[in-house]
């Protein structure tokens, strides 16, 4: 990497210095391998074998199946009437995913090749997803919901993305059309009004406006999909989808709430983007999902045509400021639940 000896740089330099001499070796590997790019093939090679012997990635191996799918199910149930499912979360499906993934397992890796093969294979899956009876229903209604990224096989493809095939695929790349169509949709409307429903009879203890099942929406998942693919990459849909992103700050609010419809039932959407997008703040705790999803459209390539992103940029800056090490204050209110002094596992 190359310092041109300004102020900006040298907080870079001290905080890439602070990371190779205290950081883990997944941090360690990622940020030579993606960022610095001054890794040989001897040292990813070792790199890689300390990350290898990590407990959590020795303990998702552990949960590998014969058909090379790992543990049970994907964003599922840990019990059912009393029965344990998951002896830890990284026995589900999504969890080990994003462990893989997060970890940067490469994707000729048998391990991550085999699941991903399971993840294209009917028989397997069907199979796999037929251990309680909501799971065997969930999987035959896989395709519902997909265009706001609610359905199961949004998830099963999300996490294709993430482990390196999402661009080899045709199912993804159509996927990845879908994902686009969702934050299109934020472009043609003023309001979350203009798109849902809402029956102010209904005896839900949560009765939340609604957009039904076909509907196209922007959630995490769609913006991860895109966010680990790059065939949909080109200049007019990077212009629509920075725009897309700038627009759902100019029109939601911040309490905004809604479900999907979907076969009757009334669902919380998974971390549908229906409220403005945050800005990196060192001081903000929140939910931690909010910095998860600045990163994934920090990947997207969008760069500074999106304002959170060129606020969380001079925000980062501004934080290092000094030693070039990034502190969060946790003295300040947070949620707890969301946002816990220590994460333990990977999760959706």
């Amino acid at each position: 990497m190359c310092y041109d000896g300004s102020d900006k740089m040298h907080k870079l330099k001290n905080s890439v210095n602070f990371l190779l001499e205290n950081a883990g070796p997944v941090i360690r590997y990622r940020l030579r391998k993606e960022i610095l790019h001054d890794i040989s093939a001897d040292e990813e090679s070792g790199m890689l074998a300390e990350i290898y012997e990590m407990p959590y990635y020795q303990l998702v191996k552990s949960y590998v199946k014969p058909d090379g799918y790992i543990g049970s199910g994907m964003h599922s149930w840990d019990n059912w009437r009393g029965r344990v499912l998951h002896e830890t979360p990284l026995q589900d499906g999504e969890r080990a995913a994003r462990l893989l993934s997060y970890y940067r397992i490469p994707k000729s890796h048998p391990i991550v090749a085999n699941f991903v093969a399971a993840m294209r294979d009917e028989e397997i899956m069907s199979k796999e997803f037929s251990y309680i009876p909501p799971e065997i229903l969930r999987f035959k209604n896989r395709f519902l919901a997909v265009n706001n990224g609610n359905g199961l096989i949004a998830t099963i493809y999300t996490m294709q993305a993430m482990l390196g095939y999402g661009d080899d695929y045709e199912d993804l790349k159509e996927f990845q059309n879908t994902s686009l169509r969702g934050f299109q949709r934020i472009l043609e409307i003023n309001s979350l009004d203009e798109i849902t429903k809402y029956n102010e009879d209904a005896k839900r203890k949560y009765n939340f406006p609604y957009i039904e099942e076909d509907e196209y929406f922007p959630n995490a998942y769609t913006l991860a999909m895109l966010a680990y693919t790059k065939s949909w990459r080109n200049g007019k849909n990077i212009e629509m989808f920075a725009e897309s992103l700038n627009h759902i700050n100019e029109i939601m609010n911040p309490d905004n709430n809604m479900h999907v419809r979907i076969a009757g039932k009334y669902c919380a959407p998974c971390f549908a983007l229906v409220r403005p997008l945050r800005a990196f703040d060192a001081d903000l705790i929140d939910n931690i999902n909010y910095r998860r999803i600045l990163s994934e459209i920090a990947m997207t390539g969008v760069g500074e045509r999106v304002d959170i992103v060129r606020q969380s940029v001079a925000n980062v800056l501004r934080a290092i400021d000094g030693d070039g090490i990034l502190r969060m204050n946790f003295s300040v209110p947070h949620n707890k639940r969301y946002s816990p002094k220590k994460i333990e596992y990977t999760g959706p």
